[in-house]
């Protein structure tokens, strides 16, 4: 793999297309991995082989070697076969025989140099394409319109696919079915193409040079150099101007900029005091501070040993407890369930909470709050 391709990434194209001198700075950072990108990469081979199977193509079920596997991997990437099997549907309404691409590797690297990723499903019917991305995390809740790792990905499959077949129409999708959660946009070839030239290109171009202004965001979340970044220092420091002052003593104005920092300026924090850890731990000294072990709570060596212990005195170990309404509507079904505890299931009012207006959901009429 070049320099280029570990750059310039579709994943991680929402960084270093707002902060393009990021990427670059990656490089000096080693990927250690984490359990939850491994389990994310054992939930999408396991997805891919139940679409290969839904399409009747051979296959290797890769059960055998999934250390994470359980029935939430399971229900998951059944529910993901069965998203992509209904676009299949739907492609098959105008085209007779769709082509359906699973885990395709894209190349846009005519936009940004070496850059590649892999589509999860790509299907083309009659002046139509569908691409959909699978994510297994539960992090938050990822939106497709004008999300810049799918759109990375469309301009692969145009690059890839524009000379063999006639499509006009887009459709990018989002699958988290672990937040049961699926977003879809709907644009033009046109306007990706556009937005490759306008947007992607140029930040590509400052990118892989290492040129361009640091700037933070949302975008920070993953980077691997936002616990030393001085660019994200600094924004944060900037709410120290307020010197803590009370609220009511501040306009208007001022809380609502600072209600759109507070949350980054918490992770901000947290980064700090992470990577103040993860340093002591590797031998750094600090000047004022020191490692000690926190504390820990008692647990069972063997929890099976310790059952039969308690009922080889006469005594039951167990405590009983209804099933949650997920477990149990995995145990019915989700027909069933609504049959038989559909009346009794309710879902009280959620507790008020102040989001931008650009959030999705309506407002909120503040009179039906008055008095609680």
């Amino acid at each position: 793999m070049s320099r280029a391709h570990a750059v310039l990434s579709a994943s991680s194209s929402a960084r270093w297309i707002a902060c393009p001198p990021s990427a670059l700075l990656q490089d000096k950072y080693r990927d250690y991995g984490s359990v939850y990108a491994e389990t994310g990469s054992e939930a999408h081979a396991l997805g891919e082989s139940k679409v290969l199977a839904l399409l009747g193509r051979q296959h290797t079920d890769p059960r055998p070697d999934l250390k994470h596997l359980d029935q939430e991997m399971e229900d998951a990437t059944d529910a993901y076969a069965d998203f992509i099997a209904e676009q299949l549907s739907e492609a098959r309404e105008t085209c007779s025989d769709p082509l359906v691409l699973v885990e395709q590797e894209v190349n846009y690297s005519r936009w940004a140099d070496g850059g590649f990723g892999t589509a999860d499903a790509i299907i083309v019917g009659e002046g139509h394409l569908w691409i959909t991305d699978l994510k297994y995390g539960v992090g938050c809740e990822i939106d497709a319109p004008e999300n810049s790792q799918l759109s990375c990905y469309a301009l692969g499959a145009i690059d890839l696919l524009d000379d063999l077949y006639d499509f006009h129409t887009v459709t990018l999708s989002i699958f988290q079915p672990r937040r049961s959660h699926f977003s879809s946009w709907t644009t033009t070839k046109e306007a990706l193409l556009d937005w490759g030239e306008r947007v992607l290109r140029p930040a590509a171009q400052q990118a892989i040079k290492g040129e361009g202004k640091f700037c933070a965001g949302d975008h920070c979340r993953f980077c691997k150099a936002k616990h030393e970044c001085r660019a994200r220092a600094d924004q944060q420091m900037n709410l120290m101007r307020y010197e803590f002052q009370l609220p009511p003593t501040l306009t208007d104005d001022e809380v609502e900029e600072l209600l759109g920092q507070i949350d980054q300026l918490v992770s901000w924090a947290e980064d700090i005091k992470s990577y103040a850890l993860s340093a002591a731990l590797g031998g750094k000294h600090w000047k004022n501070y020191k490692l000690v072990e926190g504390r820990s709570t008692r647990h069972y060596t063997d929890e099976n040993a310790v059952a039969e212990a308690v009922k080889a005195i006469g005594k039951d170990p167990f405590e009983r407890k209804l099933l949650g309404i997920t477990a149990m509507t995995q145990l019915l079904g989700k027909k069933q369930f609504n049959e038989i505890l559909g009346g009794l299931v309710v879902k009280p009012k959620g507790k008020p909470t102040l989001v931008p207006v650009s959030d999705k959901r309506p407002a909120l009429d503040n009179n039906e709050y008055e008095g609680e």
